[in-house]
């Protein structure tokens, strides 16, 4: 710190204390922080990376907490980069801290010089178009220190977008919470809150989510909410709180029952949370598949934190328990967090500051029915920042996570953008289909949270109304890609997988369920650089799709279970695949098909063998006779559902056009 100081101040020796105190007033360079505790240490460090993000060259200019107070022309420049580098890195949004300096110096500033140092972060702010928030004003050595947000400002049609997935044991309270948090009324003890978010019959009888739920929470400019829920129906209306918000925290609401388990994986996953928000139950304490989605968390690098929720009802002894339980759950090896119990405002700031590290885990503690610290866990949401980066330049990569019909409409699609930008009209690659070949769609409009755009960018959700398609030739997994990219589907990958969970040993030949982005599909593993797996074991494998190819891209995540097995890895090498070819090479891939899989026969089977019937004889017996008994189960099917028509010979059905062929088997 001495060396920064003395850089900043020409002729002052590092180390010299009598001598910096010759020179300039002891409050700048005070060798030693008086009176500042252990947890605003904490805090400096924290803070101090935060303010001094500069190339080593530059760094001393903004070093002082005086560099604000009246910058020259070059200080200006180098302390308006560093916040544009900042603003970039936090996604349009960035905690700023004025008066406090990394130079070693006492924090505070006098009212004079705070002004101005407010005057130039102020200007700085309109040169970068952005808001400047106060969060909170603190005393400290030598004056006072003042904590702002800063946020880019966005247009009347963007905002924004965080996406949150909230996981936790059944009965945690997770729809609970969201239920008080969206629209605004706390719940009274009997599941009235939750009742809005439901989407099915028996969830509401139940009580207990089965689907993926989609909730939004807005916030505007000076970070108060905007959600007003309907006085007649009670619903919200997404438009109204999208064109008010300057940031839309989506909550992806999973579910905690066992049985659920591959929807909620499919929703970490296939929905690209930034954060997770995992729900515990204080009376219950860590409980059932808590563990599981911490850990699922863990593997696919999502930052957590937590919150505990019924505190109302539980006992303080019990609490406690809890509380400590969860500790030293998040400080095992597996975990390696830094539990932090959030009480204050303070404690708010510093954790949502230094949230993006991933080791830091803040502990909230609620309840939906009295309302204690909501607005504690509001006022975090409100500070956390995308960790999705993005470049218009690139090429534009949608997935898709849900289909829809829409009357009137015809075929939606939602999804995420994953890079790039997406406009109205573009002409998109979708696929790829059944045969691995990817077919140019246009997007006829695009929604967000239901409000019309124009156009979307990496890291936004959005649903795409496509023209001339059925629903039924879309499913989940398939991609919408720019052209420019000329995509490949992929058979088979490699990948380095982590057992985390198997009762006895994976060996070749083993099919699982592999979750890779929102790609859901059965794989089975051809061979590996090991005879067998167990618990704990690390190899590379070799996997290959069972049903169709998927679009895949080298260092995805994924994750491989079937039953009570689980596993994580990453791929590494991508195999066998297949190009958008003509229509002429086709057959063989039919061929290959329909003899490995037979419900796919439904559409081209009758076309493969019989082709083969009319060309070859087979050498083996079982494809010899394959041809006449596939061709009399056409004509006795097209026997029972058209009953007038007079039986087709053998020879007839066989020169029969792949059309006619196909419709009749299916």
């Amino acid at each position: 710190m001495a060396s920064l100081a003395a850089g900043h101040e020409p002729g002052i020796a590092p180390g010299s204390g009598a001598l910096a105190d010759a020179l300039v007033p002891a409050s700048i360079f005070a060798p030693d922080r008086g009176g500042c505790g252990e947890e605003d240490d904490d805090e400096f460090l924290e803070d101090g990376d935060l303010t001094n993000g500069e190339p080593e060259d530059r760094r001393i200019d903004c070093s002082s907490k005086l560099a604000l107070v009246s910058p020259n022309g070059e200080q200006y420049d180098s302390l308006l980069r560093q916040l544009r580098d900042r603003m970039e890195e936090g996604c349009g949004e960035t905690i700023y801290v004025v008066g406090m300096g990394s130079d070693g110096g006492d924090w505070g500033l006098d009212e004079k010089d705070m002004e101005a140092s407010v005057a130039t972060v102020r200007s700085l702010c309109e040169q970068l178009d952005s808001d400047l928030i106060p969060l909170r004003e603190r005393s400290e050595a030598a004056g006072t220190v003042r904590d702002y947000l800063i946020r880019r400002r966005v247009g009347e049609l963007d905002f924004l977008e965080v996406r949150v997935a909230v996981v936790g044991n059944v009965d945690a309270g997770k729809s609970t919470l969201l239920g008080v948090l969206t629209h605004g009324e706390l719940d009274n003890g009997r599941g009235f809150a939750r009742q809005k978010l439901f989407r099915h019959k028996h969830e509401m009888e139940s009580g207990r989510t089965s689907s993926v739920g989609n909730d939004i929470l807005g916030f505007d400019q000076e970070g108060q909410v905007v959600n007003k829920p309907d006085s007649h129906g009670g619903s919200l209306d997404w438009t109204k709180i999208c064109e008010k918000s300057s940031k839309v925290i989506t909550f992806i609401d999973l579910a905690g029952h066992e049985k659920y388990l591959k929807t909620t994986v499919f929703g970490m996953t296939g929905h690209l949370p930034d954060f997770c928000m995992l729900m515990v139950g204080s009376n219950a304490g860590i409980v059932g598949m808590t563990k599981e989605h911490l850990g699922l968390a863990l593997a696919l690098n999502v930052p957590v934190f937590v919150v505990v929720t019924k505190i109302d009802m539980c006992p303080a002894n019990i609490l406690q328990e809890t509380l400590k339980l969860l500790q030293r759950l998040l400080k095992s090896p597996g975990c390696r967090k830094i539990p932090v119990l959030v009480q204050n405002k303070d404690d708010v700031i510093v954790a949502a500051s230094n949230f993006s590290s991933e080791r830091m885990c803040p502990i909230f503690q609620i309840s939906n029915v009295t309302g204690e610290n909501m607005d504690l866990l509001k006022m975090f949401l409100n500070l956390l920042s995308s960790r999705t980066s993005y470049r218009d330049d690139q090429p534009a990569e949608f997935q898709i996570d849900d289909t829809y019909s829409v009357p009137g409409v015809g075929t939606v699609v939602s999804g995420t953008t994953l890079r790039g930008l997406i406009r109205l009209n573009d002409t998109m690659l979708l696929g790829p289909d059944p045969l691995g070949s990817f077919i140019p769609i246009a997007v006829k409009s695009i929604h967000r949270k239901r409000m019309p755009v124009k156009e979307v960018r990496g890291g936004q959700t959005a649903s795409f109304a496509l023209k001339k398609i059925k629903r039924s030739s879309i499913r989940k997994g398939m991609v919408m890609v720019s052209p420019k990219l000329n995509p490949q589907a992929t058979w088979e990958f490699e990948a380095e997988i982590l057992v985390l969970h198997h009762p006895t040993t994976i060996s070749p030949r083993y099919q699982a369920m592999v979750h890779c982005g929102s790609i859901r599909q059965t794989a089975t593993i051809l061979s590996m650089n090991r005879d067998c797996l167990r618990t704990g074991d690390k190899a590379s494998v070799h996997f290959r799709f069972i049903k169709t190819p998927e679009y895949l891209h080298c260092d995805q995540r994924l994750v491989f279970r079937e039953g009570r097995t689980k596993a994580v890895g990453t791929i590494t090498k991508l195999l066998h695949s297949t190009n958008n070819m003509p229509t002429n090479s086709k057959p063989p891939q039919i061929k290959m098909q329909s003899t490995k899989k037979v419900p796919l026969r439904k559409e081209d089977g009758t076309l493969a063998t019989g082709e083969d019937a009319a060309t070859i004889a087979q050498p083996t017996g079982q494809s010899a006779s394959q041809p006449p008994k596939s061709g009399g189960g056409g004509r006795r099917r097209g026997g029972q559902r058209h009953k007038g028509k007079a039986q087709n010979s053998s020879s007839t059905n066989l020169m029969a056009s792949p059309s006619s062929t196909a419709t009749g088997n299916s």
